[in-house]
């Protein structure tokens, strides 16, 4: 039986910390509009307070939570056990994009190890938990996390990311600009 919360609280905190990785779901308000699903780790996440999450978002093929979080801001992040005691977390919420520009970045960036291929922080409002028992989902062990993002960041290097990023990152897949697009344009005034 799910149970919902109006923060998060201790229980919820030390079960996101015990995983290993987590989903962020997100969807622009066009009925047409792609939803996104994305998976995360190599321990990027922080529970900023009992409202607040943010969690650090490395350079990858799309950057659909900076578009539909500019768009609409409607973010969930979930958590499951794959391991132990079954058990799936949902934080619904309002997310934003931090770029390194933002006035706000340092106040996130000093929580994490920012590595050079560091796109942006999302940083959400959380306005609902939910807990469920996440019986249906497997038992795996975890091994390792990947060193295939980081070998593949240094292979590019300073400038061959930002090429990367202006090249795959500007806008989603259904042509909404996102904070890089908006940051951009910015700069080009």
């Amino acid at each position: 039986m799910g149970q919902f919360f109006d923060h998060i609280n201790q229980s919820h905190r030390d079960f996101i910390s015990a995983q290993h990785m987590f989903f962020v779901g997100t969807a622009p308000l066009s009925k047409g509009g792609r939803v996104n699903i994305s998976p995360k780790g190599l321990d990027a996440f922080r529970v900023l307070s009992d409202h607040k999450v943010g969690y650090m978002d490395l350079i990858s093929s799309g950057n659909e939570t900076s578009a539909h979080t500019l768009e609409n801001g409607r973010i969930t992040l979930m958590f499951c056990s794959f391991d132990r005691k079954p058990k799936i977390l949902r934080l619904y919420g309002q997310g934003q994009a931090m770029l390194p520009d933002d006035p706000q970045w340092h106040s996130y960036a000093d929580l994490f190890k920012i590595l050079p291929s560091t796109r942006q922080i999302i940083v959400a409002t959380i306005d609902l938990v939910q807990t469920s028992c996440g019986y249906g989902v497997p038992l795996y062990d975890f091994v390792s996390d990947r060193s295939i993002h980081h070998d593949w960041a240094a292979a590019k290097g300073e400038e061959g990311l930002k090429e990367y990023l202006l090249k795959n990152n500007l806008e989603s897949l259904d042509g909404l600009p996102t904070d890089l697009l908006k940051h951009k344009s910015s700069d080009d005034r």
